[in-house]
């Protein structure tokens, strides 16, 4: 019952978490949790899960009498998942976690702090990149921070462009501020002169490129993430500059199911910017023509003056407190964490790794679409760290897609949106002044 009113104390709770289906789960989970030398379990989500057991026989040889277990679960279903195995007292031992989800099972106090092994461990925070080590830090009980898991692979967003389609619009090189991007892509769509040739594809059902521009001029919400900061300076600039691009001209208003095929419209030319992930670099590899293999490229995002910051997401590792196997399970996502391991992850996946260290593999280090990302990846931005916040993203999309579409102005639709997250965190700052004042007496 305590987890189930956990559940509903930060607006987790749905019918299934808190249905039959809990109930009957906690019951495997009893057992499993009474016997702590029983297999590890380790949750793992999409393509990771399918190879992870391939990285296993090393630390099999090294740990003979650890047994892991491995539960694949579809990243469709994995978030329901996880809420109900915690209603149900059966979490997993371990668990690839996606770091946006991070503030929510740390809302729970379901998950370890790793600070303290991690300081014995080989595995040495500082050669993380800070900005995706960061999604990892929450704070603790005490008032410090406490590291709630290790960045397992990386993503953030960066431009894939048509090397070809710049240069013949008389532009060497891959523009750096907001400036140099308009002013390429006006030529590139000026040299079309067809109406069917644009900038830059954002499709408006993507919410992490307007997240990356609103990055590069500070932060969404206000007041120690308890209310909207849509309305203000910052997030407007952003906002701004993106529905002008549709406006302009430069960027078609579609959604991703708008386009046939991505990579074929970008080997057209339909489109010469387009900003993805990481996973992109081996889908262009494979499904661009030959023609079009040697006319792309990939380059850090640009900025209001400069190279400017991205998103940052990915995977960790976490720990769960509930947990009777947490020396064994530290020894897994150490293992997992190391250079070597790292690098196999890498060539198994094509998943980045979140190590410095790891990037000296020349698979990564002579691969210049991966440079890219490793240029990036020093900045990044983390999103609020809130478990509100997946539902704060989509909102904020569905409020430019209006703003792009001329439903509603950018005033009206930024106020609105400020309304509906203060309204939304109104929970949030009645805990936290519930706190304040215990904390007072």
């Amino acid at each position: 019952m305590q987890r189930r009113a956990a559940l509903r104390r930060i607006g987790l709770a749905t019918g299934a978490t808190l249905g039959a289906s809990a109930a009957s789960i906690g019951l495997a989970g009893c057992t499993r949790h009474a016997d702590p030398r029983g297999p590890l379990d380790f949750w793992a989500m999409g393509r990771e899960a399918e190879v992870v057991a391939e990285l296993l026989p090393p630390f099999r040889q090294r740990h003979p009498g650890i047994e892991v277990r491995i539960q694949q679960l579809p990243w469709t279903a994995a978030h329901e998942k996880l809420l109900t195995a915690y209603a149900g007292d059966a979490l997993p031992d371990l668990c690839q976690l996606g770091n946006t989800w991070i503030p929510e099972f740390s809302a729970l106090d379901a998950l370890e702090p790793l600070d303290e092994r991690v300081a014995a461990s080989s595995v040495k925070r500082d050669d993380y990149y800070s900005g995706i080590l960061e999604t990892n830090l929450m704070p603790a009980r005490d008032g410090r921070t406490a590291l709630l898991g290790l960045p397992w692979y990386v993503d953030t967003r960066l431009l894939y462009y048509r090397t070809d389609l710049l240069r013949a619009a008389g532009h060497a090189r891959a523009p750096q501020s907001w400036g140099e991007w308009r002013d390429a892509m006006a030529a590139i769509v000026k040299r079309a002169a067809d109406g069917q040739h644009f900038g830059v594809l954002l499709p408006l059902n993507e919410p992490d490129p307007l997240l990356a521009l609103a990055f590069q001029h500070g932060e969404v919400l206000a007041d120690g993430a308890t209310r909207g900061a849509f309305s203000r300076e910052p997030f407007r600039r952003a906002i701004g500059f993106y529905s002008e691009l549709f406006h302009s001209g430069l960027a078609p208003a579609m959604t991703n199911t708008q386009v046939s095929n991505v990579w074929d419209e970008f080997a057209r030319g339909m489109f010469a910017f387009y900003i993805s992930g990481p996973w992109n670099i081996g889908e262009f590899r494979r499904r661009l023509p030959p023609s079009a293999q040697g006319s792309w490229a990939t380059a850090p995002l640009p900025g209001p003056n400069g190279p400017g910051v991205s998103t940052a997401g990915g995977s960790s590792l976490a720990l769960f407190r509930s947990s009777a196997r947490k020396d064994a399970a530290w020894k897994l996502i150490e293992f997992l964490s190391e250079t070597a391991t790292m690098q196999r992850f890498h060539a198994l996946t094509g998943n980045l790794p979140p190590r410095r260290s790891a990037w000296v593999d020349p698979r990564l280090a002579n691969d210049a679409p991966s440079r890219a990302f490793a240029d990036q990846l020093e900045r990044v931005h983390p999103a609020p760290k809130i478990p509100e916040w997946e539902r704060i993203f989509q909102e904020m999309q569905a409020t430019a897609e209006r703003v792009v579409r001329r439903t509603q102005g950018l005033d009206a639709a930024t106020v609105q949106l400020d309304a509906w997250v203060d309204e939304l965190l109104e929970k949030r700052r009645w805990l936290l002044m519930r706190q304040a004042a215990r904390g007072a007496r």
